[in-house]
């Protein structure tokens, strides 16, 4: 039921999970040093070119926002088309907005950090997710949420930028390597290295061994 952006589930509603169809999972809690938001989206079977396409254009602006650098005392609505620019090249689009703020240890939708009209320019210290997505009535819905911090950017005048704390790995099996830049690919792989080098240990303290060896193989190069 994920081509609806916002579904709730009932009982005349629900359906049994099935290999052949995307999966969104919208997921989050609220912990005594932070509240997480994050969602991934999964394909247990073999894609269709089209929702392959999909995936890998809502990737490629999750990316593209989160790696930003842009001047200070930025609102979040003068860069919020960069995580759409990807689906707008191909006329696709998506209808909610591209990240809220996020409490700590509060509101998962915490007023006034964000990426719309009415939202306060971005400064550093905020928690936002950043959030694309692209929903296909009836029959496929993807979204890529991450939580990100705004942090200082290193360059010589006070620039910001983005740095993404959630550390989950994204779905290999529907991402079309050919239409990521070689800019995107590297953002990629520095990110898994940081989640193999930060989740990795901690799941080995657990002996969680099949997770780690899941996460090993999903970081891959």
């Amino acid at each position: 039921n994920a081509a609806l952006a916002h579904y709730s589930p009932t009982n005349g509603s629900s359906r049994t999970l099935s290999a052949e169809e995307m999966y969104l999972f919208d997921t989050g809690g609220q912990y005594l040093d932070g509240t997480t938001d994050i969602t991934r989206t999964v394909h247990w079977g073999e894609p269709t070119p089209l929702q392959k396409e999909a995936y890998t254009r809502v990737l490629m602006g999750n990316i593209d926002l989160s790696r930003l650098v842009f001047p200070s005392n930025t609102a979040g609505r003068t860069v919020e088309s960069f995580a759409r620019r990807a689906l707008w090249d191909v006329g696709l689009n998506y209808g909610h907005g591209t990240g809220h703020g996020i409490g700590n240890f509060l509101s998962v939708h915490e007023w006034p950090v964000g990426f719309q009209s009415n939202n306060v320019p971005l400064e550093a210290g905020m928690f936002t997710s950043i959030e694309p997505g692209y929903y296909r009535d009836g029959e496929f819905g993807v979204r890529i949420e991450d939580v990100a911090l705004v942090v200082k950017a290193q360059t010589e005048k006070p620039f910001l930028t983005f740095e993404v704390v959630s550390l989950v790995p994204y779905e290999r099996n529907l991402i079309d390597l050919s239409l990521l830049s070689p800019e995107q690919i590297r953002y990629l792989n520095s990110y898994y290295e940081r989640i193999r080098a930060q989740v990795g240990p901690e799941l080995q303290r657990q002996q969680l061994e099949e997770a780690y060896a899941w996460l090993q193989e999903s970081t891959e190069p």
